[in-house]
């Protein structure tokens, strides 16, 4: 099994340009297969997870030119509408492809998509909203069967404001006649990003941001040129390290608007912030401590992708703190790896609760998700002695470069392939 051999104890400090966003990247990717002529994305990530996005792609038939953070993707000669199942299930986010393959098919299949074992994510959501546009949906055995047919714009108003089922959405939309508002949709930073690519390649969108959509469908497509929108979640997790070893930062590349809910934590302790247009800096004094309420929200709350890089942060000084994640019900698992380290928190199906300040003690811990993982880096970094972090497969799905940008920083960590 691959993994992370980190000493702890070194103080991080220095300076992380951060990569552009996971979550903005796939679905951008899987829009583009609706356009005609050449589509050129930059300041991509250097991930698995895209690395998987393209495979898929290239199954249907696109060409694709990946020079590092630059992606061209052509789909005019796409023929197939069946994503591979071996492909499916490396990534969840596979699942985008619904919506834009019946935009530009009028069909699509799927199986059941894959990623982190974080919990129950049913894509009913997305189906109910694909079904309202009048696409027919079939079940047989792990593959669903998606037909346009005769799609209508119209009102859609979402149970609870899902990121991937308002992007699905309006991709799907996109090849509906008329009109088409999402209600209660996701206001996610990504999906705002979702909406500026889409509007270059001469769709009519507006409202992303908001708790309403509005898409107006049968408008050509044609390639566009976009640069991905910054990683928060990639930011807030250097963020997180450079401070819990009590050193300084200096992000470039990042908003703090886009952090705001991880800076009000940090500000509220004592740490030092700056922040620009494109910039945050950090600093630690030393002396910080922290203790803070926090429960998992859809944007603009506090993130779930950074509940676990948090809990991890705490554990050396936020006693008395309390952590409630309301998204992904097995997101917890991680922490029993903290507990390994000597982590004094006490643990619930949806809540952590740290105890006491601690000192960890490095070992060996086993990734079951990305943003675990990346916890338990975090922790690998304030601990005494070397962590272990196996499953490394699961950080590279969402972090370019980490063990680079680590040592960038200061910190010691190399990389076992086993």
């Amino acid at each position: 099994m691959d993994n992370y051999r980190i000493k702890g104890g070194n103080v991080l400090s220095g300076t992380v340009k951060v990569s552009g966003a996971k979550n903005a990247a796939l679905p951008i990717i899987a829009a583009s297969v609706m356009t005609r002529g050449e589509s050129v994305l930059s300041s991509c990530p250097e991930i698995s997870d895209v690395d998987s996005m393209l495979k898929i792609l290239k199954a249907l038939g696109c060409r694709i030119k990946n020079a590092g953070e630059t992606i061209s993707i052509v789909p005019d000669d796409m023929d197939r509408c069946m994503i591979p199942d071996e492909l499916m299930k490396e990534m969840r986010s596979s699942v985008f492809l619904a919506g834009a393959l019946l935009t530009r098919c009028g069909e699509a299949v799927i199986s059941s998509p894959g990623g982190c074992d974080i919990g129950k994510r049913p894509i009913d959501i997305h189906i109910d909203g694909l079904e309202k546009l009048g696409a027919s949906i079939m079940h047989t055995n792990d593959r669903l069967i998606l037909r346009a047919g005769d799609m209508k714009g119209t009102d859609i108003h979402l149970p609870y404001p899902s990121v991937g089922a308002t992007e699905n959405i309006m991709m799907a939309a996109l090849g509906a006649a008329g009109v088409t508002r999402i209600f209660n949709c996701a206001r996610e930073p990504e999906i705002v990003d979702l909406q500026k690519y889409l509007n270059l390649c001469g769709a009519k969108i507006g409202g992303a941001g908001t708790g309403i959509i509005t898409i107006k469908g049968k408008t050509p497509l044609r390639g566009s040129c976009h640069d991905i929108l910054p990683d928060r979640i990639e930011a807030g997790t250097y963020l997180l390290m450079a401070l819990g070893t009590g050193g300084k930062i200096r992000l470039s590349n990042i908003n703090g608007i886009l952090l705001g809910p991880l800076i009000d934590v940090l500000e509220a302790a004592g740490y030092i912030i700056e922040q620009g247009d494109s910039f945050i800096y950090a600093e630690s004094a030393g002396n910080e401590k922290v203790k803070c309420s926090i429960v998992t929200e859809p944007y603009p709350g506090f993130p779930t992708d950074l509940q676990p890089q948090l809990t991890a942060f705490l554990v050396k000084n936020g006693a008395g703190s309390v952590i409630k994640e309301n998204i992904f019900e097995n997101r917890m698992d991680y922490a029993h790896q903290l507990k390994k380290m000597g982590a004094d928190i006490e643990i619930s199906q949806k809540e952590v609760i740290i105890k006491n300040n601690n000192i960890l003690c490095g070992t060996h811990v086993k990734a079951k998700d990305l943003r675990g993982g990346a916890a338990l880096m975090i922790a690998g970094l304030m601990a005494e002695g070397e962590t272990i972090v196996g499953n490394t497969k699961y950080i590279k799905r969402g972090y370019s470069r980490i063990g680079e940008k680590i040592r960038g920083l200061g910190g010691e960590i190399t990389e076992n392939e086993g």
